[in-house]
This record gives C-alpha cells, structure tokens and sequence, in this order.
C-alpha cells in the first residue's frame, strides 16, 4: 500500500508516521519510507541522530540517475533530459519494487534499523541556502512523485510517505498516488483548516482520506473534532511519554509504547489495508496522464524542447502482471 501522512506544520504527521513505520517494522513488513517535506525530521524521528539524517543522500540532487533507469528502453522517451516529475512509465519504462534491490535504492536509499527489522528510508533532500531565490521546492518533491509513477508495490508491502505541510501537498499530482491519505489534525480551528482544504481538492480525484486526531487530551477535543469532520475520523491519539523520550532522543523499546496507542497504530494498518482491494489501475493510470499533461502544457514542454504528450502510451495501463524490462 501507498500511504501519505499530510496536516499543517507542527500537527504531529511525521511523529505519527514515524510512529506508523516502526509499527510496520516491528511487525516484520517491508517498508520503504520517504521524507518528501521541506522540513526534513523524518530520518531523527526513526532514530538517527543529527549527523546520520544530515548525510542521508538527497534525492533530489540524483534525478538524473533516477530519470535514466525508469527510462528503461521505453521507445517514447527521447532522453532522459525529457522527463519530467510527472512522466507515466509506458512499454519499455523500469518499474520499482519494494522488496528489490535496484540502482535507485542503492543511490538513494539507507536502511534504517528499528525494532523488529530494518526500513528503506529515502529523503528529498532539504531546501537550501543555494536553492533560494532560484529554486522550486516542489522540483526537488519531483523526484519522488517519478519514483511513485513507476512503482510497483503489492499487498502486504507498504510506501509510507510524509508529505509537505498543509496545502503545498497540491503543487503537483502526487496527492493521487497513495491508497489512503492519513490526514493529521488538531481539535482547533487552524487544525481542521487544512482538513477542510485537502478533502475540498481531493473531491474530484477518488483520494481516500481518514483523519488522525492528534493532541486530544479530553471529550471536547473528541466531540470538536467529530463535530468539523464527521465520518472522515478514524482514531485519535493523546499525550505519550514515549514519544517524549523519543523526542529527547532517548525511545524505549517499541513494544513499551501505550496501549492505547498501539491500538490506534493498528486501526490505521487496518484502515490501510482495506484499500488496497479498491485499486482502479486504469483510473491511477488515467489520473497520472492527467497530470502529466497538464504540466506539459502549462511549463513542461517549453522546459525540455520536446511535446512532452507524445510521451503518453496509449496502451499502457500501470498495474499487476506488468513486466518490467532487466
């Protein structure tokens, strides 16, 4: 399953996801894990201390290697130099797997181990000193919108994605790429602001949202929230000490996390894999056209020279059975 973590900065969505991963983990289920905010603490919050998330290689700065290999012999690409963070793989195009090894991981790609086993953690890379004044963040979040065009991940094996802060999520497709949005939110109004927002430009596009109530300390919080989003509310989560002593750099073992706290951990892996049975290929496939010629249009083609449309394989529907080229 593709899942996202979205919400306004400082909601919590990266302690959640990280939170989220380690449960996977413990349970022995591969992960690959992607930190694609502008704000990079996904990599300290799975436990690497400053140094070690500051060394994780950006993936922005080895999009040229990642365009290359997805490239593969697809005959609709004239060169890598065409691609764009929306180009749909077609006939010829290298697809990613969670549980491979492949050059992409290994450029762009750690293991992180937690308790229980090890994740594949990848990074965009932070916004810096050099990019600013002349630079798109969203171009760096490209790399990783390519990389969830041309991935294959089937049942049981999960894509846990920690998203920009608040409405940015929209600056390109990738909203669309995930079997489920985890949406995190505080009970205030500026918590479910975003709620309001992301559920508004989601409406169009099938994207299934669950809202995570996070920092719900009573039954006002529970009846507020419950009050501005209704059904879209799956758990919510309080105070831990847990994540405190994570904060500090000092976690406990997993296992020690609270009970009611695993509980909610569960109830979002459950919620997660009911939607992998709903897959529309043709209509991720579609959605993905859609994008891509969009951004053709509107910037694409005059960037690269070439009508970026002709990149579209007519015939070509992502999905299981789809063979990838060695």
């Amino acid at each position: 399953m593709k899942i996202a973590f979205v919400g306004k900065g400082g909601s919590g969505k990266t302690t959640l996801s990280s939170l989220f991963i380690r449960h996977l983990a413990a349970a022995g289920t591969p992960v690959v894990a992607i930190d694609a905010d502008i704000n990079q603490h996904l990599g300290t919050a799975l436990g690497l201390d400053e140094q070690e998330a500051a060394a994780l290689p950006a993936m922005g700065d080895r999009l040229p290697l990642i365009k290359d290999y997805l490239r593969g012999t697809n005959p609709r690409i004239a060169s890598a130099g065409t691609m764009i963070k929306t180009t749909p793989p077609g006939e010829g195009s290298r697809l990613l797997q969670v549980r491979e090894n492949n050059p992409v991981y290994d450029a762009c790609a750690r293991p992180v181990e937690l308790d229980g086993g090890a994740v594949r953690l990848m990074v965009t890379g932070p916004f810096t000193d050099a990019d600013l004044g002349v630079a798109c963040y969203h171009s760096k979040t490209g790399a990783v919108e390519l990389c969830l065009n041309h991935l294959m991940d089937g049942p049981d094996e999960y894509v846990v994605v920690d998203m920009t802060a608040g409405s940015d999520s929209f600056a390109s497709g990738m909203f669309t790429r995930f079997d489920i949005t985890f949406l995190v939110a505080e009970p205030t109004r500026r918590g479910v602001s975003v709620y309001r927002q992301y559920k508004e430009y989601a409406r169009d596009y099938g994207v299934t949202l669950k809202v995570v109530g996070n920092k719900v300390h009573g039954q006002d919080d529970l009846d507020f929230l419950r009050t501005e989003v209704g059904d879209d509310l799956l758990v919510t989560v309080g105070h831990s000490d847990w994540v405190r002593a994570m904060e500090k750099g000092r976690p406990p073992r997993f296992e020690l996390l609270e009970d009611h706290n695993r509980t909610a951990l569960r109830r979002l892996r459950t919620a997660a894999d009911a939607t992998y049975g709903l897959r529309d290929w043709e209509r991720y496939t579609r959605q993905m056209v859609h994008f891509h010629l969009k951004n053709a249009q509107s910037w694409g083609n005059e960037r690269t020279g070439a009508d970026l449309a002709a990149q579209v394989d007519p015939g070509f529907v992502l999905g299981e059975g789809v063979v990838t080229p060695a």
